[in-house]
């Protein structure tokens, strides 16, 4: 989903944000001072959402790792953004910005469903954000909606982040920090990928 700046110069702080957020009937990011409405998801994006929600919540139930909904907001720890991912996972109790509980402070795994507005944002600003500012974190997911191509960035001990990427409708997912393994053909059930142009086939004329 894209973000769309509300126009106002104003600079406003983390309590501005949540007085503000919670009275609106959209929703909107906290970043840096800024705060930015969310846009509508397309169908592609849609069907990611739910397959992940779904096969994650089937991989965790009974276990002590849940999955929450995107209309939970995580915050980092220097409260400089305040976001909605597309999927958070916690393991234990959950933790809390203030007494109103809507605002979890302690992510573990976090999925961002790319958009093409929004793609640059969520691999660099936010992921640096979040890894800087979430001492919990220890899997960061990005998930493209136009083409089976996943990547996950995962916490070393220490503190080092490394790169791993599956760009093959049978590759698997393995998130080991929470023990679960996702197949990429399960990511993208329902969604229908364009034809690229060099995947055409072009008759001899």
């Amino acid at each position: 989903m894209g973000l769309a700046k509300v126009k106002t110069a104003t600079v406003f702080t983390p309590e501005d944000y949540l007085n503000f957020e919670r009275e609106s009937d959209e929703r909107h990011e906290f970043i840096d001072g800024g705060i930015y409405e969310m846009a509508g998801e397309s169908l592609s994006h849609s069907r990611v959402c739910m397959n992940l929600a779904r096969e994650i919540g089937n991989a965790l139930k009974g276990k002590r790792c849940e999955p929450l909904s995107p209309n939970m907001k995580v915050r980092t720890s220097t409260a400089s953004l305040f976001s909605y991912p597309d999927l958070t996972i916690i393991c234990g109790e959950p933790q809390f910005h203030d007494r109103k509980k809507d605002v979890l402070v302690n992510p573990q795994v976090i999925f961002e469903v790319l958009s093409p507005s929004t793609a640059e944002y969520d691999r660099t600003t936010k992921f640096q954000k979040h890894r800087m500012g979430n001492e919990t974190l220890t899997d960061y997911v990005l998930v493209s909606q136009d083409k089976p191509f996943v990547e996950h960035f995962v916490k070393q001990t220490d503190g080092n982040w490394i790169y791993r990427s599956y760009g093959l409708i049978d590759d698997t997912l393995n998130i080991e920090t929470i023990e679960c393994v996702l197949s990429l053909r399960e990511i993208y059930d329902r969604v229908e990928f364009e034809t690229q142009p060099d995947e055409q086939e072009f008759d001899d004329e």
